[in-house]
């Protein structure tokens, strides 16, 4: 997950501290992540929604086409949760024509943003803040979570629903990812899990186990740290999928845990386009 020793490989590897970090953190750090040479997105429709769940109401950020119907796309933020840096990051993909909706897994002790950035995530006093959200969330309300997200997609008028949905989920996501893959394996067709964190381990209710419960193809994309710290975890999520003959991608990227968001120590723009594009082409067989 996003611990302790990966933050601190990220920001040495930029020459960065915690502290210079933070500063840099927000609306400016976004913006240069972002690159001020990025061309304009087309035009797009976005809101704030609530969705009813089992435990209430969740909020979330919708964004579309601003015209017809469209795959539906459930996206899982990582641990810091759903803020700016998820929002461009779902305008972009809503950009390659899908419906979107990013939610606050947090929404039970929180509205979004629970944090405004990463940086608060590697601050110790954000890390007390988020322990016991954390801590709230476990498999049953996450894949209760789940189908609700993805029943509130299918209500959309902007959601093709003659075509299946897809689900990404990146570091904490990741899991979450495949578990909304069980929790309505006859709509989620596909799953990318970008830097996820806890996809193998010795529960019976493990991630990886739970491939068999799906009916979706895969992508696996790891990050290079993870893949050194547990490198037998790509094989095991390889063999898995063959076991349960589900298709999946599986590929070790050069870039460290969280190197896809956007405002993360670790981003790395040509790895996270990358990996964009490979889930791009995931999600076009929906």
């Amino acid at each position: 997950m996003c611990d302790d020793l990966t933050a601190h490989d990220a920001l040495a590897a930029r020459g960065l501290t915690r502290r210079s970090f933070a500063a840099l953190s927000g609306a400016a750090a976004l913006i240069g992540c972002t690159g001020a040479s990025e061309p304009p997105l087309p035009p797009l429709g976005e809101r704030s929604v609530s969705i009813p769940t089992q435990d209430g109401l969740a909020d979330g950020f919708l964004v579309h086409p601003a015209q017809g119907r469209h795959p539906g796309i459930l996206l899982w933020p990582d641990i810091a949760g759903l803020r700016e840096a998820y929002k461009a990051m779902a305008r972009r993909l809503a950009a390659a024509g899908f419906t979107v909706l990013v939610v606050n897994q947090y929404y039970r002790n929180a509205p979004a943003p629970v944090m405004a950035s990463f940086a608060e995530w590697l601050d110790p006093a954000g890390r007390a803040k988020l322990q016991p959200m954390i801590a709230a969330l476990n498999p049953e309300r996450t894949m209760g979570d789940a189908a609700a997200f993805l029943a509130f997609l299918d209500t959309l008028p902007q959601v093709d629903k003659a075509r299946k949905l897809g689900v990404c989920g990146y570091c904490m996501g990741g899991p979450f990812a495949i578990r909304s893959a069980v929790a309505a394996p006859d709509r989620v067709g596909a799953v990318a899990t970008l830097h996820g964190a806890g996809l193998v381990s010795a529960a019976a209710d493990s991630p990886h186990r739970l491939i068999g419960q799906t009916n979706a193809a895969f992508l696996f994309a790891i990050a290079r740290n993870d893949d050194a710290r547990a490198p037998a975890d790509k094989d095991t999520l390889r063999a898995a999928a063959e076991a349960a003959h589900r298709p999946a991608e599986i590929e070790v990227y050069q870039a460290d845990h969280g190197w896809c968001a956007l405002d993360a120590p670790s981003y790395d723009r040509d790895e996270a386009e990358r990996a964009g594009k490979r889930m791009l082409a995931l999600f076009a067989r929906l």
